[in-house]
């Protein structure tokens, strides 16, 4: 099923935001909108985006590529995105994020067999002074977890398995 079909309301109301001019400004909520339910744009999605604010598919790919917020391929359900940036790193971001990769059994970039967890190293999440710091992405949006120990992001985890295994 097409965006155009699934989502025509909402995209209407996106593009209403926008000069009918300026409508290629609606890119990045369309992009947005498109990944809430999988978690990613499919290739056939950015062709669709594209032609609904009149850009080209590379560009449309390029945000993707670029911001840490859209991904272009299925991945865990929720993604642990750890900033290694220098300030985080002076305050153990690098032992951290190695501390949860052994703790999940994967390393950055990987996805535990279960589907469940994905862990993204990632750079500048805007909370260098309260590193370590970790985004966590799912269907239920975005999360932001700061001055992280190990144990403490265990017990989180923990948690999200729990509520995955309880649906």
């Amino acid at each position: 099923m097409s965006l155009k079909e699934k989502y025509s309301q909402e995209i209407e109301q996106i593009l209403a935001k926008y000069p009918p001019e300026h409508k290629r400004s609606a890119v990045m909520p369309l992009i947005y909108m498109a990944q809430r339910e999988g978690g990613y744009v499919t290739k056939e999605e950015m062709a669709e985006i594209a032609a609904i604010v009149g850009i080209t598919e590379t560009e449309v790919a390029s945000l993707i590529g670029f911001y840490t917020l859209f991904h272009d391929k299925k991945e865990g359900i929720y993604r642990l995105q750890i900033c290694t940036d220098l300030p985080c790193a002076l305050r153990g971001a690098d032992r951290f994020l190695r501390d949860v990769c052994d703790h999940l059994g994967i390393q950055p970039g990987e996805t535990t067999p279960d589907g469940l967890f994905t862990v993204e190293e990632v750079k500048c999440l805007a909370a260098c002074d309260h590193a370590p710091v970790m985004q966590v992405q799912s269907p239920q949006g975005i999360e932001y977890h700061e001055q992280l120990t190990l144990d403490m992001t265990i017990g989180l985890l923990d948690a999200l398995r729990q509520a995955e295994e309880a649906e």
